[in-house]
């Protein structure tokens, strides 16, 4: 299985295939309203909004499976993550990223890059960066804030950019 042939439930309830993003650097990361990393949503949408046009996405994935911290509805995710942040990147409905139920996606993403202390999610926040071609070049833990994050992202949106290296 690779990434675009996955597919996530969007907050919204509509499918969205991972196939749309080809070609196109992703920086996934499992988020919640009620941490000590929710501020990180400003850097998180400060990267979406610096990258975008050069093919950067960001990808919002809620999750509960960490101090019920995001207890809220999806309806009340988006509502929060809109008006508190200014959030456009995109929210998929809530998941889990651990565990028998967790989600396809994060499986997958952790099977490709492990963790320091083992591949399972160990809180909010941790994110993924995925390359044009749908591999995982890194990932990052919840202390890394999405700013240290844009030396990584511009050396991602650099290879193929051109069609080449």
């Amino acid at each position: 299985m690779t990434l675009p042939d996955l597919t996530f439930r969007r907050n919204n309830g509509e499918t969205q295939s991972l196939a749309d993003y080809s070609g196109r650097v992703l920086l996934i990361v499992n988020v919640a309203s009620q941490c000590g990393f929710t501020p990180q949503y400003v850097g998180l949408q400060d990267l979406q909004a610096r990258y975008h046009d050069r093919g950067f996405d960001v990808l919002g994935f809620p999750c509960d499976q960490f101090g019920h911290q995001e207890p809220g509805t999806d309806a009340d995710i988006a509502s929060f993550c809109t008006q508190r942040f200014g959030v456009t990147f995109p929210l998929a409905a809530k998941i889990d990223v651990n565990g028998p139920r967790a989600d396809a996606l994060f499986v997958h993403l952790k099977s490709q890059k492990g963790g320091l202390l083992g591949s399972a999610i160990k809180w909010n926040f941790t994110k993924f960066l995925v390359g044009r071609d749908g591999a995982v070049l890194e990932r990052f833990p919840p202390t890394t804030k999405p700013e240290a994050i844009a030396r990584s992202i511009e050396a991602a949106l650099a290879i193929g950019a051109d069609g080449g290296t």
